[in-house]
């Protein structure tokens, strides 16, 4: 008896000890198969095939690490903030955006300091990094060093010697029958007019609204004489006021020569002009009896990882990627946009591109971009009056005090 129950007991022992080993060998085969990894990136339309590659070069070279499933959806660039802003959890893992939402997205907690930063700033220019910080920290993984504007202008209708001015630009436009197009509809461009005339505009110390003196009433150039002379280039028949979809598409159909934008439409320029497409600086214009150099905002493309993603140790190996030498690269080759990694943008393709070269002779006249929210709707209300005449008749300094106390608001 005892050793029927010895002979039980020991089956017991035995039939547990099986359905452990069984237990443990089930769990570990779980552990070794690859994670599943979703991620969603953000960009632009024009990026959709270029992204569309790097995902796919991502996914191979860490084939096997995790099961990935990453998917590319059409975000705009300038519309970012806004969109993630209003759902971060259901926002993008990955996404890009302009450095001017930086401020607000880390404010947010949408963003995560980097970890790596150290690394990230050895391998970007300085003005790039410099866009990405926010109180000495970095906040985003800088993609391109070109988010500014230059002029394009077609070789077959304009001089080298017209296109320093303006006034030499609108008259080869209007001998030709042509246009030169401008977007002031888009504050961002209207900062063009202001920008050296020593009327001012920026951020005041709460990082969040702005000051503004484009009204200003005294000094060598007053928001008069600047509102006069966009009045005066608005009423030439070789001007219209454009957005940056109809200047190329004006450029494809042949009625523009010439036009303010940036290396994000190098590659249809090219295409429309051949040997034709010009790229320079911005020209001076003429304002209250003299020639003023036209000014620029500049800026970068950043790249950011969701501070909510469910997968931020990938997503930032992701951002990382998409925005390391080769990659950036292969968005200068395919995009033509210049690049933020110092490598790169030393290279010989880069000395050769007019587009970057433009910009770099630009940079002199440019400020990179620190406004508040409320800088963008005044000012292209007043534009939007310039460019068509000032239909209302209202009185011009009446709506520079208008825009700056908009520009202003708190």
């Amino acid at each position: 008896m005892r050793k029927r129950i010895y002979g039980l007991f020991f089956s017991i022992l035995c039939t547990v000890a099986l359905t452990g080993c069984g237990v443990a060998e089930k769990t570990d085969m779980e552990e070794t198969e690859p994670q599943k990894v979703e991620l969603v990136v953000w960009g632009a339309e024009e990026d959709t095939e270029l992204m569309n590659r790097i995902i796919q070069s991502f996914q191979m070279n860490y084939q096997g690490q995790a099961d990935f499933h990453i998917i590319f959806e059409v975000q705009g660039e300038s519309q970012c903030k806004d969109v993630l802003i209003s759902g971060l959890e259901d926002g993008a893992d990955v996404f890009t955006f302009a450095d001017d939402q930086l401020n607000a997205l880390a404010a947010a907690g949408a963003l995560d300091p980097i970890g790596n930063e150290d690394e990230i700033r050895s391998k970007n220019l300085s003005s790039a990094v410099e866009a990405a910080t926010v109180n000495n920290r970095l906040y985003a993984y800088p993609l391109t060093a070109d988010n500014g504007y230059f002029l394009y202008y077609n070789k077959q209708y304009i001089t080298e010697e017209q296109v320093k001015t303006l006034d030499g630009i609108l008259e080869a436009a209007d001998a030709n029958g042509r246009l030169f197009t401008m977007d002031w509809s888009s504050a961002w461009y209207v900062y063009s007019f202001f920008g050296n005339t020593g009327l001012k505009v920026g951020l005041n110390d709460d990082g969040i609204t702005n000051y503004c003196t484009w009204n200003q009433t005294d000094g060598d150039i007053r928001g008069i004489d600047v509102a006069q002379a966009m009045l005066q280039i608005a009423g030439n028949s070789g001007f219209a006021s454009r957005t940056d979809e109809e200047f190329i598409e004006g450029v494809r159909n042949g009625s523009v020569i010439a036009g303010v934008s940036g290396a994000w439409n190098s590659v249809s320029v090219k295409e429309a002009w051949g040997e034709n497409a010009g790229a320079v600086k911005l020209p001076t214009y003429s304002c209250n009896g003299r020639q003023v150099q036209m000014a620029s905002f500049s800026g970068c493309k950043l790249i950011g990882v969701n501070a909510y993603s469910k997968h931020p140790e990938w997503a930032a190996r992701l951002a990382e990627w998409i925005t390391d030498e080769e990659n950036q690269r292969l968005r200068f080759e395919m995009r033509g946009q210049g690049p933020s990694n110092i490598v790169v943008a030393d290279s010989p393709e880069i000395k050769q591109s007019p587009e970057i070269t433009a910009l770099i002779e630009q940079s002199e006249f440019s400020q990179l971009q620190r406004v508040g929210g409320k800088f963008w709707d005044p000012v292209s209300k007043f534009a939007g009056s310039m460019a068509a005449g000032n239909p209302s008749g209202q009185n011009l300094q009446e709506q520079l005090d208008e825009m700056a106390e908009g520009v202003s608001a708190r």
